[in-house]
């Protein structure tokens, strides 16, 4: 059964590629005078292991496990997904730059897979953002963050300061939206990650040390 789940997921990733996403822009947003150069991401920070369930929805087909996301150094993070049986699904290495694959299950080696995740990883794991410019609305801070044909929106928080949002842009074409729940800026309880141009669904959620052992 879960063979067949993961072959029929390689397949709608080829599908997917027919679809295509529309342009992103602000809306009930007010300009402000800001004095951050920067900002990060503080989520994936810690040298703690950080362990979800995991939830990949691809139209119709669904997957789920367990992933680890652990840093292994300032610019680098290792990340590993098992099924919920325990079987290896992929183990990978990834910074801004540099992407090692060290294991991939057969059936999910396939370079659109590989892709998918390379990207969609690299995103969210991305920590500094030079600011570009800053805006507010009744709820949130805003700050963007360009690079090259790339846009990166943050929202934070203004009551706490937690990040709850990136959207990310390419080519001014809305691509990717992550939204977070959290409690300390250093650990996101769950995080959803969909996509914008194909029906492409990533939740995960903590899971707590009573729920590992």
């Amino acid at each position: 059964m879960q063979r067949l789940q993961l072959q029929s997921l390689v397949y709608s990733l080829f599908v997917l590629l027919l679809v295509s996403c529309k342009s992103y822009k602000l809306t009930d947003v007010k300009p402000v005078q800001d004095s951050e150069k920067t900002v990060e991401n503080l989520y994936f920070s810690s040298g703690e292991d950080y362990v979800y369930k995991c939830q990949m929805d691809i139209y119709k087909n669904h997957v789920s496990g367990i992933l680890i996301i652990k840093k292994l150094n300032e610019t680098t993070h290792r990340v590993a997904m098992t099924s919920d049986f325990g079987n290896k699904l992929i183990d990978f290495e990834i910074s801004e730059n540099d992407f090692k694959l060290n294991y991939v299950l057969p059936d999910l080696d396939k370079k659109i897979v590989i892709n998918f995740l390379e990207n969609d990883f690299r995103e969210l794991l991305k920590k500094q953002h030079p600011v570009n410019e800053s805006f507010e609305n009744s709820n949130s801070k805003i700050y963007s963050s360009k690079a090259g044909n790339k846009t990166y929106y943050l929202f934070f928080n203004k009551e706490n300061g937690l990040l709850k949002e990136i959207v990310y842009t390419k080519n001014n074409k809305e691509k990717i939206d992550f939204t977070f729940e959290a409690k300390k800026h250093i650990f996101a309880d769950s995080l959803n990650l969909q996509h914008k141009d194909f029906k492409i669904n990533i939740k995960l959620i903590q899971i707590t040390e009573t729920e590992q052992n």
